[in-house]
């Protein structure tokens, strides 16, 4: 199989998927793409299934040649991107020819860019999904988490031309603004004194520069943490509050177990808008009922998943 070779492959590119579930008992976590609301547009555009393999793209960078006539999307972070030159809209499906060169620069807000080809990025399956856990040596091109790298071949189909098409504006985030990320509290926020809870939820956050797929840690006026005797297994979004006072929200490489005791768990329509969110970003948190989210979150599957 053809498909686009890597001529300069940007900071951190790794193929994703929709995760690696149903081994966490194993102590593997999920992975996946850490936008999952941009990650799903693209492959909408081009009428691809749920979690079909793209390429998450952080910070840009990146430039591919095409080694076949194909149909691609680009969403995500604000950067611009040109094929042979020509400029290409934001957030939307293009067609390529073989020996043109796509070229994404360094994003001007946002962090991550996904670009997806008709029917995906093919690759071996490990663990029943192909996404790239770097720390963990799984997934991506190889199978052995590698990132990826100049001469690479992202193997894709051809497809016939499709008509230009764009994500509606209302649809697209806008990564410049402070964000106002909910949380549903839950699991030890109820040792948390009354004050410390007020404090989380009054006060401005950064983003520290020491965040990445893992975790991303919060700056701020430290809280005082109650104490926890035994380690829980934890998901995405969990909010894990460690001595130092400075809150970690774990992400899509998180761990599995976790000993730190937990204020809650961010929205996860919230974690992905976290996501792009880029180092010393000012944030903001607000509580929301858990009915609430998973409201929000039928809606979200209903209408990707459909």
């Amino acid at each position: 199989m053809s498909g686009l070779r890597v001529l300069k492959p940007g900071p951190l590119s790794l193929l994703q998927d929709a995760g690696r579930h149903g081994w966490q008992h194993q102590g593997v976590s999920p992975s996946g793409a850490q936008d999952m609301h941009a990650a799903a547009w693209a492959n909408r555009l081009l009428g691809n299934a749920w979690g079909t393999p793209l390429l998450e793209i952080a910070l840009g960078g990146v430039e591919l040649l095409a080694e076949v006539d194909t149909c691609l999307a680009l969403t995500g972070a604000e950067a611009q991107a040109s094929l042979d030159d020509v400029a290409l809209p934001a957030w939307s499906r293009f067609a390529v020819r073989a020996g043109q060169r796509l070229r994404i620069d360094f994003a001007r807000s946002g962090q991550r860019l996904y670009l997806a080809a008709v029917g995906g990025f093919p690759a071996p399956a490990v663990l029943g999904s192909v996404s790239t856990q770097v720390r963990e040596e799984l997934g991506g091109l190889d199978g052995r988490g590698s990132r990826l790298a100049a001469g690479d071949l992202l193997p894709c189909m051809a497809a016939p031309e499709m008509r230009g098409a764009s994500v509606p504006w209302p649809y697209r985030p806008d990564y410049r603004a402070t964000p106002l990320l909910r949380v549903i509290t839950g699991g030890d926020a109820v040792e948390f004194a009354a004050e410390q809870l007020q404090s989380f939820f009054a006060q401005g956050w950064q983003l520290s520069p020491q965040s990445d797929r893992m975790g991303a840690r919060l700056l701020g006026e430290p809280l005082a943490p109650p104490s926890r005797q035994w380690s829980l297994g934890v998901s995405r979004g969990a909010i894990q509050v460690p001595p130092d006072g400075q809150p970690i929200i774990l992400q899509a490489d998180r761990q599995t177990m976790g000993g730190y005791p937990l204020l809650g768990w961010l929205h996860p329509l919230d974690q992905w808008r976290l996501a792009q969110c880029a180092a010393h970003q000012s944030l903001r948190f607000i509580q929301v009922s858990i009915s609430d989210a998973q409201a929000d979150l039928r809606e979200f599957y209903r209408f990707f998943r459909a």
